[in-house]
């Protein structure tokens, strides 16, 4: 689980990012959700665009791909959503150190 500073941490970097995935009026299906774990293993962080003929709302659809992978919603705005989860095999995004309070 990452902290609200990690969150906007991660919110900040995504801003930049164009999404690099769309779900349409197929929905979300098993290839859909298999280049997605693999994206989130190459690149950590990438952003999603719903589009309106998808039938689904765009947190629903964080909800469910996040449930699915086992990542972290970090953002779901409008028609776009932001998808983290550190790489296994290299991880590159370092994430601000938890305070210990």
């Amino acid at each position: 689980m990452i902290t609200t500073k990690q969150r906007a941490y991660l919110r900040g970097l995504a801003n930049d990012l164009s999404p690099i995935f769309q779900i349409g009026k197929g929905g979300i299906e098993e290839n859909f959700l298999k280049q997605v774990k693999d994206a989130l293993e190459a690149r950590e962080l990438i952003k999603i665009k719903v589009l309106e003929n998808s039938g689904l709302e765009t947190r629903e659809a964080s909800n469910y791909i996040c449930e699915q992978l086992g990542c972290e919603g970090i953002q779901a705005i409008g028609s776009k959503i932001v998808l983290f989860k550190q790489s296994t095999k290299k991880p590159k995004i370092e994430l601000p150190v938890k305070n210990s309070r």
